[in-house]
């Protein structure tokens, strides 16, 4: 099923909860196409739109790397600078207003290979220069695993590596933050990671990253211990913030995507649910936002049904902690203003 299918999604329809509660998005995505599978299709300024005029009251979000529209020529490490200078342009396109009044990527951030070590300051300058007032940093995730049925997004062990932390420390120094993904059983050496750089803020994204298919799938007694255990190392590291979401990722070991009609919110809040109370729990609301991760889990449901889900979820939380999960924390974190 393609990405967004909209026939499908309006099959679950819902209307908004509490539709003035203020959101910021910080994780989606803006790309044209990816010829590989899955086939993503075009997501681009109208298609965001679309979502964020669904009913909820977001004010603004962050556009993270998806490896779109880097330069085609000049030195390698250059090249994804290509990417912040056409979200750059998206984000300027948008701030007209024409696609509502959401500040579409009024964060954005970018990729570079940090395992460059000090050579990577050139590349963060110039995507500074790109995006002067939006421009926050970069992600660079080190998903890796032994098994086949897993993307590596890197090397073995990268974050232990002399010029990954090098990269790293060049980021803290240009008050840049770093963005990470990865899979759970890594999250011990990410702890270690966030401990040896602890000047540098870190966003961690999708829950840290459980996985449950492959060598991990059917056997939640012995995973989820694990990637609780993951989660509270890290948590003890004050330099990392909690993403909560992209739980409608494949990898993520849940069958809504293979549904004849998508999931509905309250099925998917209690869901989630047992996930994101842990994740809350260890990070604080301070330490913790939520996250669409669009269009990545449009695949399981709609915009309006997953913060939906989110805020049935996080009924039981105060008015400040809910702010802070749906808003402050996003807003604090990539200096986004109100």
């Amino acid at each position: 099923m393609p990405i967004g299918d909209k026939d499908w999604l309006a099959l679950t329809p819902e209307a908004p909860l509490e539709p003035a509660l203020p959101i910021c998005d910080p994780h989606h995505h803006l790309w044209e196409w990816r010829p590989e599978p899955p086939a993503y299709q075009r997501y681009l300024l109208p298609e965001l739109a679309e979502d964020l005029q669904s009913g909820h009251n977001v004010r603004s979000t962050v556009f993270i790397e998806v490896r779109a529209r880097y330069r085609s020529d000049g030195p390698e490490a250059m090249r994804p600078v290509g990417e912040v200078e056409f979200v750059e342009g998206l984000a300027t396109e948008g701030a007209s207003g024409q696609y509502g009044p959401a500040r579409m990527a009024a964060g954005i951030i970018g990729h570079a290979d940090l395992k460059l070590g000090a050579r990577v300051a050139p590349v963060l300058e110039a995507m500074q220069t790109a995006s002067p007032t939006r421009f926050r940093g970069i992600r660079h995730s080190v998903g890796w695993d032994a098994s086949p049925e897993l993307a590596n997004r890197d090397i073995q062990d990268a974050l232990a590596t002399e010029g990954y932390r090098a990269g790293a420390r060049v980021l803290a120094r240009m008050g840049l933050c770093l963005e990470n993904s990865l899979y759970h059983p890594q999250l011990p050496e990410f702890a270690a990671f966030a401990r040896a750089v602890p000047e540098l803020t870190i966003i961690l994204n999708h829950i840290g990253g459980l996985v449950r298919i492959g060598p991990y799938a059917h056997r939640d007694d012995e995973v989820l211990p694990a990637w609780r255990r993951g989660l509270a190392a890290v948590a003890t590291c004050p330099n990392v913030i909690l993403k909560l979401g992209g739980v409608g990722q494949r990898r993520y070991g849940f069958d809504w995507y293979e549904r004849a009609t998508p999931i509905g919110s309250e099925e998917l809040a209690a869901a989630l649910a047992p996930l994101m109370h842990y994740c809350i729990e260890r990070f604080g609301p301070q330490r913790c936002m939520f996250e669409s991760n669009f269009p990545v889990d449009k695949v399981s449901y709609s915009y309006t049904v997953v913060y939906n889900a989110f805020k049935r979820l996080s009924a039981g939380y105060s008015a400040s902690e809910r702010a802070a999960l749906f808003h402050d924390t996003a807003a604090r974190v990539y200096r986004l203003g109100h």
